[in-house]
C-alpha cells in the first residue's frame, strides 16, 4: 500500500437504486459509537492486524454477532476508526489553522492536542487512534483520508513561497511523527501539568534545540558498522531485514511467519530452523537496532565536539543510515502491538536511550550549544525524528538520500518554523 497525493474519497452515500434507509436510532448511534471506542483502545494495543472482533466485544460485554451487526467484518471497523480519528485531528487543526504564523498554528495544535488529552484522561472525550500501522489496513477511504490528514498538517507549516515543496513534505511528516509519538510518553506527565508540556513541546518544535545564535555544526561522518557484523547474505542477516521490513511496513502482527518466510522464499520449516519463534526474532530486531543506536551515540561521543555537535553527528548518521536502506532500523513505534510479556524489556531498553540522549542534551546545555528546553521531552523529540524516518521515503519521493540532512535533521535541531536550510 501506498500513500499517495491523491484528494481523500466521497462520502459513500447510498445508490439511488436503493430504498431510502430509515433514520439510525439514538441508540443504534450510542452502540455504533460504542464499538467504535472500543476498537480504538484495542486497535492501540494490538495493532490493526492484532485487533479482534471478540475483543472488541468483550470490551462492551457483548458477544461477537452483536458487533457484525454494525460492522460487516474486523477491516470496516478498523477503517471506522481511523477516520473518526481523521475527523477528530481535522477538527484540532481546524482549531489552529487561523492563527497567523507558522509558529503561532504550530503552537496552538500542540495546545490544543494535550488539551483534548486532557479531556480524554478526564473522560470527556475519546481517544485517538495510534496511525502507526494504518498502511496494514489497505483501504483505499482511509489512506485518501490520512493523505488529506498530512496536507491539513502540512498547511499549519509556513506557505510554498517560503519553504520548497520536498522541505515541506519533510517536516509536515516529521510533525504528523510527533504527534503520533506523544502517546508513548505522555503517561509520564501528570494530566494537571499537560498545559505546561504543551508550551515546552510548542518551544521545541518551532525553535529547535539549538541554542539562539548557535552556528549550524555540519555533522561529523561516523563509522556505525561492528567488527563482528555477519554478512548481509547470511541468514540469520536475512531473515532480521525481512522481519524489519514487515514489521515496519505491516505492525508485530502482520509480520506473521507465513509473510517472513514468503518474503524470503522459504518455507515455514526454513523459518523453524533459524529462529526458535517469532517473538525470538522480533527481539533480535529490535535488540539490532537498539545496538546501532547506542553505537551512534559512542561515536559521536568519541568524535568529541560540543553537546549539540555530538547530537547532530549521532541523530544524522541513524536517519542517512535509515534513508540507506541496507539494514534498516526498526521503527520502535512498533512496541506498541507487541505482546506485553516481552514489551516490557524492550520499552526498558528503549527508555535508557531516551535517557542519554536527555543527559547528552544536559551536556550542550552546560556548554552554551544547546537551548535551555525540558530535557525528557526533548529526548522524546530526538527518538520520534529518527523512527519516523523509517517512512520518509512515502512523502519525500526523489529526495537524495544526501539531502536529509537539509530537508529534515536540521529542522528538528533549527525549528519546524526555521526557513529552509540552504
Amino acid at each position: 500500500m501506498s500513500m499517495t497525493g491523491h484528494d481523500a474519497g466521497g462520502d459513500g452515500e447510498a445508490g439511488g437504486d436503493e430504498p431510502a434507509a430509515r433514520r439510525p436510532t439514538r441508540r443504534y448511534e450510542a452502540r455504533r459509537g460504542a464499538i467504535v471506542r472500543s476498537a480504538v483502545e484495542e486497535m492501540n494495543r494490538k495493532g490493526v492486524r492484532g485487533m479482534t472482533l471478540g475483543d472488541v466485544a468483550a470490551r462492551l460485554d457483548l458477544v461477537p454477532t452483536g458487533v457484525i451487526y454494525y460492522f460487516r467484518n474486523k477491516e470496516d471497523l478498523a477503517a471506522a476508526a481511523f477516520l473518526k480519528g481523521v475527523e477528530a485531528y481535522g477538527d484540532l487543526i481546524a482549531a489552529a489553522a487561523g492563527e497567523p504564523t507558522p509558529e503561532a498554528r504550530l503552537s496552538a495544535f500542540i495546545r490544543g492536542y494535550f488539551a483534548h488529552a486532557r479531556r480524554v484522561d478526564l473522560g470527556e472525550a475519546d481517544r485517538l487512534p495510534v496511525f502507526n500501522d494504518v498502511r496494514a489496513l489497505n483501504c483505499e477511504p482511509v489512506n485518501d483520508a490520512y493523505v488529506g490528514m498530512y496536507r491539513a498538517f502540512r498547511g499549519l507549516l509556513a506557505g510554498k513561497g517560503d519553504l520548497p515543496r520536498l522541505h515541506r513534505n519533510a517536516r509536515a511528516h516529521a510533525l504528523l511523527s510527533q504527534v503520533f509519538w506523544i502517546c508513548a510518553w505522555q503517561h509520564q506527565a501528570e494530566c494537571a501539568d499537560f498545559p505546561r508540556t504543551a508550551d515546552r513541546m510548542a518551544a521545541i518544535l518551532t525553535r529547535g534545540l539549538m541554542a539562539k545564535g548557535a552556528a549550524w555544526p555540519q555533522p561529523k561522518p561516523l563509522d556505525l558498522s561492528r567488527a563482528d557484523a555477519p554478512i548481509a547474505t547470511s541468514s540469520s542477516e536475512q531473515f532480521l531485514r525481512a522481519a524489519t521490513h514487515l514489521i515496519n511496513d505491516e505492525g508485530y502482527h502482520g509480520a506473521s511467519v507465513e509473510r517472513i518466510s514468503a518474503r524470503l522464499n522459504v518455507s515455514k520449516g526454513a523459518f523453524y530452523h533459524h529462529n526458535e519463534t517469532k517473538d525470538e526474532l522480533v527481539v533480535a530486531c529490535f535488540q539490532r537496532t537498539f545496538d546501532l543506536m547506542w553505537r551512534a551515540i559512542h561515536a559521536a561521543e568519541r568524535a568529541g565536539g560540543s553537546g549539540l555537535e555530538v547530537l547532530v553527528s549521532a541523530v544524522s548518521a541513524l536517519i542517512e543510515h535509515q534513508m540507506s536502506g541496507a539494514a534498516p532500523l526498526l521503527r520502535t513505534s512498533a512496541l506498541t502491538a507487541v505482546p506485553e510479556p516481552i514489551r516490557l524489556g524492550l520499552l526498558q531498553r528503549f527508555d535508557r536511550l531516551s535517557y542519554r540522549l536527555a543527559s547528552i542534551l544536559c551536556d550542550g546545555i552546560a556548554d552554551g550549544s544547546v537551548a535551555p528546553v525540558d530535557v525528557n521531552i526533548a529526548s522524546q523529540v530526538i527518538s520520534s525524528a529518527i523512527n519516523a524516518a523509517a517512512e520518509l521515503h512515502y512523502w519525500t519521493p526523489g529526495m537524495a538520500a544526501d539531502a536529509v540532512v537539509a530537508h529534515y535533521v536540521r529542522p528538528l535541531f533549527e525549528g519546524l518554523a526555521s526557513p529552509a536550510a540552504t
